[in-house]
């Protein structure tokens, strides 16, 4: 029989070794759940370390990821490729230890965790995926998707705000797949939570419909196997284990206090914990009993197996359902996408509407919801201003059993987030991360600023994740200043590996839906209007998935160039018409993505941008931006906007073809 007792101690010797061994980190976590974590992953996690990408494992997130030290600890124990001289290099550069848990560096991490609440909201959004594709896949004796989701956390993320927005979604999902173990040791870098946490934290999970075990002695092993046993049972309900224990639990000095929290527990404390733990070997030395005990890959090797066994009896019975299954967990598009894509945009050139580009994001989403089964779109509760929702898309709806409504045979595709921007982003990250679905969601682009966090993790990981943002400018009108975006399209470009889409019409549209969904390492953030846009694009496919390509004076010497995006297109070109009146030739650029186009090589840029050609830059935003393309001048918007119908606000903020005009006669006069 197993010594779990010494497996616990190994994890806690490893977590201290190792953070005493950067001079940084954060141990006590890791020492106070060692006993959680033998009970979940030595008697209950379905995993191979051999496959870290098993489609059907169970997921495990360490949503307190500055307890890194305990999952890396685990990955190492159970015989994922991280070996002890990776250990060795926490926290260190180029190690696959870095100070919080990466998705992609470490394997056998499922998400990037460290903005506190983030982790157990990921892991939300991939107990969901798991529903939704068991209710998909799953047929009549073929469960092939059937794993659950597991989450440890602290106290940090249950005070984040974004926890509240996600686990009452979770209780509303009835996902009884996810179980959420919950370290509450009561302590914070500041001291004892008590004086700002005052929370009854089983009542409020309770009252969003969760299954609530505890609080349990977090050191008993036992009471925590059979606590999660229970949470395996419940069967319309996810499951909050609350586990009492105590932070750096064998330290003699450290453990119950903050200083065990965020700081190494220093060679002489180590010693006396060494002794009081019964543990006599030096730092990172696991004597061969505990590898034995803890190795998972020939268990890893009979469940991935069993399933392999089992899935082929799923494909021989449902051979299109089997392979769109693995094409789907692998990421991949149909074969056919580009003429999906072609065939979107040639609709859109034909048609020639004008339509806000919010509607021409709804038309585009027609064609790809149809042709594309993986879309999970939604709405932070503006669907009827946002347009993300599509015949293809019925709402997803639950029953009170909690299974799935089907409508018409399917799963629905389009959820109803409520006001939950943060929330929903940080959901669609876990959808992503589970895979099986490409998710998007939409709300109005001033709250980005809620979501702004959860966007940059799904950069940080490189995940498809679009983000449909409608009420893009002062375009808005009389909601005013508070709904009104100026700095946000700025804000989104700088977020590296995010690509930032302000189509102009509904050729633009398009392209940006088509360059996002082919986009497998990438978010996308789409800004789009409330107020009508003419159509405007009269140039290829190509040429606009590129991020910017010249829509007018192509074919002339210029004398200038605008530059402009989205609804400010067409005073670039309305403007140009007024100076070739007077014998002024003036390009004008649509860039409707400048990440995209900052990624093209330098003859194409040139191409687009002549230099020595005068630059002026139209957008309806912050103008410190624009400065970065060599520009002349900028008509744009350097304060809060003003309540007042659309078109009296952009002829007060100067967006105008007679004042784009006067800004190219200015620029000419001074050069």
């Amino acid at each position: 029989m197993a010594n779990e007792s010494l497996m616990a101690n190994a994890i806690r010797a490893l977590a201290m070794d190792a953070v005493q061994q950067a001079n940084s980190g954060h141990p006590g976590a890791p020492m106070g759940m060692a006993d959680i974590a033998v009970a979940l992953w030595h008697r209950h996690l379905r995993h191979n370390p051999k496959n870290p990408h098993w489609a059907d494992r169970d997921r495990f997130v360490l949503s307190n990821g500055h307890a890194s030290m305990l999952v890396y600890a685990l990955l190492h124990l159970t015989g994922y490729d991280l070996p002890v001289g990776e250990l060795k290099g926490f926290r260190q550069l180029h190690s696959k230890t870095p100070g919080h848990p990466e998705v992609d560096v470490t394997p056998g991490i499922e998400t990037t965790t460290g903005p506190l609440g983030q982790g157990i909201t990921n892991a939300v959004g991939m107990a969901l995926a798991e529903k939704l594709l068991a209710a998909e896949f799953n047929k009549p004796g073929h469960a092939v998707v059937d794993h659950h989701t597991y989450v440890f956390l602290g106290d940090g993320c249950l005070m984040e705000g974004i926890s509240h927005e996600a686990c009452a979604l979770a209780g509303a999902w009835k996902l009884n797949k996810l179980v959420a173990l919950y370290d509450d040791n009561g302590i914070s870098i500041d001291g004892q939570v008590t004086p700002w946490f005052i929370d009854d934290t089983p009542a409020r999970f309770r009252a969003y419909g969760w299954n609530v075990i505890g609080p349990i002695d977090g050191h008993d092993i036992e009471a925590v196997d059979r606590a999660i046993a229970d949470a395996r049972r419940s069967a319309e309900k996810p499951t909050l284990v609350v586990c009492k224990t105590h932070i750096g639990k064998g330290s003699p000095n450290r453990a119950n206090t903050a200083k065990a929290h965020g700081e190494p527990l220093g060679a002489d404390e180590i010693k006396l914990t060494r002794t009081a733990l019964g543990w006599e070997h030096e730092p990172f030395v696991l004597p061969q009993g505990v590898y034995d005990e803890w190795d998972a890959r020939a268990k890893g090797d009979e469940l991935e197996s069993a399933w392999d066994a089992r899935f082929a009896a799923y494909r021989a019975e449902h051979p299109e359902l089997a392979a769109e299954f693995v094409r789907r967990m692998k990421g991949q598009l149909p074969a056919n996408f580009a003429d999906i894509v072609a065939q979107a945009v040639a609709s859109a050139n034909e048609k020639a509407e004008t339509v806000a580009s919010r509607k021409a994001s709804q038309i585009a989403l027609e064609a790809f919801t149809a042709a594309l089964p993986e879309m999970l779109g939604g709405s932070a509760d503006l669907t009827g201003s946002n347009l993300t929702n599509t015949k293809r898309t019925p709402a997803l709806r639950f029953d009170q059993s909690g299974d799935v409504v089907l409508a018409d045979g399917k799963v629905g595709r389009h959820i109803n987030y409520g006001v939950r921007e943060f929330g929903m982003a940080a959901i669609m990250n876990g959808v992503a991360l589970h895979g099986g679905y490409i998710p998007y969601g939409g709300t109005f682009l001033t709250f980005s600023d809620y979501s702004r966090n959860a966007i940059r993790m799904a950069a940080l990981m490189k995940r498809r994740v679009i983000h449909v943002f409608t009420h893009d400018s002062i375009g808005l009108g009389e909601d005013g200043p508070t709904h009104q975006s100026i700095e946000h399209a700025a804000s989104l470009r700088l977020i590296p590996g995010l690509d930032v889409w302000r189509p102009a019409d509904t050729a633009e549209t398009a392209v940006a839906w088509g360059v996002a969904l082919e986009n497998a390492n990438r978010p996308t953030a789409l800004l789009l209007s409330r107020q009508n846009l003419p159509y405007a694009a009269k140039t290829t496919l190509g040429d606009i998935a590129r991020g910017a390509y010249v829509l007018a004076g192509e074919d002339e010497e210029a004398d200038a160039v605008i530059i402009a995006t989205g609804s400010e297109v067409q005073l670039a070109l309305k403007a140009r018409e007024q100076l070739a009146a007077e014998g002024v030739a003036v390009r004008v650029v649509s860039m409707p993505s400048t990440t995209t186009f900052d990624r093209q090589d330098r003859d194409y840029k040139e191409s687009v941008l002549p230099a020595e050609v005068p630059r002026i830059a139209v957008e309806a935003g912050v103008t410190d931006f624009w400065w970065k393309y060599g520009c002349a001048a900028v008509v744009g918007i350097d304060t809060f906007g003003e309540s007042a119908p659309a078109n009296v606000l952009f002829k007060h903020f100067g967006f105008t073809p007679e004042n784009v005009a006067d800004t190219v006669r200015a620029v000419l006069q001074q050069a």
